[in-house]
């Protein structure tokens, strides 16, 4: 039996998605650009993936800019904003919590003078808006929050940091990165005021190499590629037919029966968690349990054990889960999210990323209860040998 529960890491395409993309690489293969009929109909297919997706996002098509993922939309949001506010400041607002997209943007604006403000969590990994408020100064040009963060599903307050953006009339760019919430969680960016949002395909059932950025209309961005002005001429370069094309189908299925999905992810999270607590002993849960907590994300520290072997032992059953951040589990360093949290190491080393998705099943959540108690208990008991 396989158990897939990183989808936080990365999620299987649906079969439209898949099938899109084949006609994309098999039939319409003609450049948008091109005055013939195979660009044009290309160019037509593009604009209906951009429908889709605007329309998952509740934005006007005109302001959704397609890129190669999440990491080039937080890139593109940040440099892009700086590059058109830098005259009027220098101070940038975020969180310790960001995902390296975010944060290692900011840690190479800091050597070109720039001021960053790091905000602090608490124990469940929300910010104090007390805080942010008082870090808000004449030089500030940026506030960019993560909307849903990646490693325990925190919520952050987005809606409330609009509205406190909007109060300053705003005078500076609030981007948000809503990677881990797009599909998660309802919103759209005009609810939350956010003038630039990330978005990624391979987090909603679509395809790697693809991503989007929403553009608050009549907002200036200063390009960061270019060429032949392709996306309005603020990302250049020969558009990603088949990569476009699948993450306007996998925004238009997530888009049908969004509540029941979000449902569905809910009840598997609680089961899970559920079930972990009435069967094994001394765990952490990391995060809020239920509300100010996304439907699908569970953070789980089993206490005096290495999260990595259990991640291989599951592996030996099917069940495949993280230690975190799959941008940074390779690296032999220790989550700064949990370290933020306040948590202690032994328990940043025993924590596991559940991560959902509404294509599992209650049957797989019983299984991945089962083994897991099972490996749990057999490693503890080789540690106090």
């Amino acid at each position: 039996m396989e158990v897939y529960l990183d989808n936080s890491a990365t999620t299987k395409p649906n079969i439209e998605v898949v099938n899109i993309m084949t006609k994309a690489l098999t039939d319409y293969y003609g450049n948008p650009s091109s005055l013939h009929h195979k660009g044009v109909e290309v160019e037509k297919l593009i604009k209906t993936a951009r429908k889709q997706l605007a329309k998952a996002l509740g934005a006007s098509e005109q302001e959704i800019i397609f890129t190669s993922g999440g990491t080039e939309s937080n890139n593109m949001a940040i440099m892009g904003a700086i590059e058109s506010k830098k005259r009027k400041g220098n101070r940038i607002i975020t969180t310790k919590i960001e995902h390296p997209s975010v944060l290692n943007v900011y840690k190479n604006l800091e050597t070109k003078g720039y001021e960053v403000i790091y905000l602090d969590v608490d124990s469940f990994g929300k910010i104090n808006m007390e805080q942010l408020k008082e870090s808000i100064s004449e030089e500030t040009i940026l506030i960019s929050i993560m909307h849903v963060n990646n490693e325990v599903g925190t919520i952050q307050p987005v809606e409330e940091i609009g509205k406190i953006i909007k109060n300053n009339n705003e005078n500076f760019i609030f981007h948000v990165d809503a990677i881990q919430s797009f599909g998660k969680i309802k919103f759209t960016p005009k609810k939350i005021g956010a003038h630039l949002l990330s978005v990624s395909g391979h987090k909603i059932h679509g395809p790697k190499g693809i991503g989007a950025l929403y553009i608050k209309k009549g907002l200036k961005m200063t390009p960061l590629i270019y060429g032949g002005n392709q996306e309005t001429g603020i990302r250049s370069g020969t558009e990603n037919t088949p990569g476009i094309l699948g993450l306007g189908e996998a925004a238009r299925c997530l888009y049908e029966d969004m509540d029941n999905k979000i449902n569905k992810m809910w009840i598997l999270k609680n089961k899970l968690i559920e079930g972990i607590k009435n069967e094994i002993h001394d765990i952490k849960i990391n995060g809020f349990e239920k509300e100010g907590s996304a439907p699908h994300i569970a953070n789980i520290s089993f206490l005096g054990i290495r999260g990595e072997v259990l991640l291989h032992s599951l592996e030996q059953d099917g069940i495949y889960v993280s230690t975190g951040s799959a941008c940074s589990s390779k690296k032999n360093t220790k989550s700064h999210v949990l370290k933020a949290m306040g948590l202690k190491d032994y328990e940043i080393e025993g924590a596991i990323r559940f991560s959902f998705s509404y294509n599992n099943t209650l049957e797989e959540i019983d299984y991945a209860i089962d083994k897991l108690k099972k490996h749990v208990k057999d490693i503890r008991k080789i540690v106090k040998r």
